[in-house]
């Protein structure tokens, strides 16, 4: 049956003011056949409604709860619901029936919200904030950049550029809320070191130490090429009711406005350019928002399962870091390299994913096994002109004092111990000779 836009919007919203009456009753069907009758306004109800309700049941026979859009949809596919708009009398809400959906039994300990009161609560907002913040029908999205929740930059980085979303304060909040309470309690793989408690660049390197043969691949555009579908299907796999799991994937994806679809240039990779306009300027998961590493981590829990076990069958490891993808391995990896980086092509795209061709790299250990920015060919350190660098400043510090070496640099015991930091983590040995070199300068 070919309808217009205006009736078919008539006909999602009929669905749902029956998807909801009928969770808010007991489900038997005098019960069903009640509570939808009376949310259209009819003292009788007509046949098509009881042929309706005997559908419904057929199809659930235990109440789907927690699932009013899934019933929604399910009702439209029925053959009474065509019936119904054959009646000379077409349905139509009079009365709507507040439901209160029940969460699932969830495996990870996220909070509980059964319904979106629950979420209000959480996020400390009142339901026109929230409706505000998740921007669900993309009003905001398309208003004067005072109005729109994020702040936009387009950086270049090597061989393309790197689009920015930073959330406003207040949606940076409402996230944060979301990481901890929500997003925080659901195990990513063991593969993934990248915003991961208690794992690090080192833990993502140590694998590879030592190894024959290293691979480095890359996902190209990682946070964009995530759609809110796969967010929503996330949150109900953790337990969260439909309403609830649909407003949270609001609150964390957005579309980019066109000024910065145009700040894209093409000059680098025309195609890639392309793609990376067509994936912002559709929902998607913003590379700047404190949920987003989380996110693509749990969203790319499947595709690193499935890496996993191939390295395995080649004798190799993988790692990810973010959207670095690292294989190791020996001889046998070397020798089947091209069926093994196809067959890692094939898991990529079947996850949703998609290499960035460019950046693939095969590295021998006769030569400099470098990745993310570490050097892993006996174990993970800095490579050896930042190693020099690094001694080099430390000792120009001790011998002719610190400010020689300054250049206007603010915080600069701050940078000089931020640096030493970092070369701590992948080299705990080097970096506690740093540790004592810097602090015996005189900083004062």
């Amino acid at each position: 049956m070919s309808i217009s836009s205006a009736d078919a919007s008539r006909h999602e919203q009929v669905a749902a003011g029956l998807a909801t009456a009928l969770l808010a009753s007991v489900w038997t069907p005098e019960s069903m056949v009640a509570a939808a009758a009376s949310s259209l306004g009819r003292r009788t109800p007509p046949k098509w409604l009881r042929a309706l309700v005997a559908q419904v049941l057929a199809a659930y026979h235990r109440r789907p709860a927690d699932r009013p859009r899934e019933l929604a949809a399910y009702i439209r596919t029925l053959p009474a619901w065509q019936l119904a708009w054959q009646h000379r009398r077409p349905p139509r809400i009079v009365h709507w029936t507040p439901v209160r959906t029940e969460i699932v039994t969830s495996r990870w300990p996220v909070a509980e919200l059964p319904d979106l009161d629950a979420l209000t609560r959480l996020l400390v907002l009142d339901q026109g904030e929230l409706a505000w913040f998740a921007d669900v029908r993309g009003f905001a999205r398309h208003a004067a950049p005072p109005l729109q929740h994020y702040r936009w930059w387009v950086q270049p980085k090597r061989g393309g550029v790197r689009v920015l979303a930073a959330p406003k304060p207040r949606l940076k909040e409402i996230q944060r809320r979301l990481l901890r309470h929500v997003l925080g309690p659901i195990p990513v793989h063991d593969a993934a070191h990248g915003c991961v408690s208690n794992r690090s660049v080192r833990t993502a390197a140590v694998p590879h130490a030592g190894q024959e043969i290293v691979i480095r691949a890359d996902l190209e555009a990682y946070f964009p090429s995530i759609p809110p579908g796969r967010v929503w299907a996330l949150l109900r796999n953790a337990g969260l009711p439909e309403p609830v799991a649909h407003t949270i994937t609001g609150l964390i994806t957005t579309v980019a406005p066109a000024t910065v679809l145009r700040a894209i240039p093409s000059r680098l990779d025309a195609a890639a350019a392309d793609r990376l306009r067509n994936w912002l300027r559709n929902p998607h998961v913003p590379q700047g928002a404190p949920t987003s590493p989380a996110i693509a981590n749990l969203v790319a829990y499947s595709m690193d399962r499935r890496l996993t076990g191939l390295a395995s069958r080649f004798g190799a490891r993988y790692t990810r870091y973010v959207d670095d993808l690292t294989f190791s391995g020996g001889r046998s990896l070397g020798t089947a390299r091209s069926r093994f980086l196809h067959l890692v092509d094939e898991i990529v795209r079947d996850e949703g994913f998609r290499l960035n061709d460019r950046k693939t790299v095969i590295l021998g250990a006769s030569g400099r096994q470098a990745l993310l920015g570490a050097v892993v060919n006996e174990r993970p350190t800095l490579p050896r002109p930042e190693r020099d660098a690094l001694r080099a400043l430390l000792h120009n510090c001790a011998v002719h004092g610190w400010r020689s070496q300054e250049h206007g640099r603010p915080e600069f015991r701050a940078y000089v111990f931020g640096r030493v930091a970092w070369a701590a983590d992948l080299d705990p040995m080097f970096g506690a000779r740093l540790r004592a070199a810097g602090e015996a300068i005189d900083w004062t």
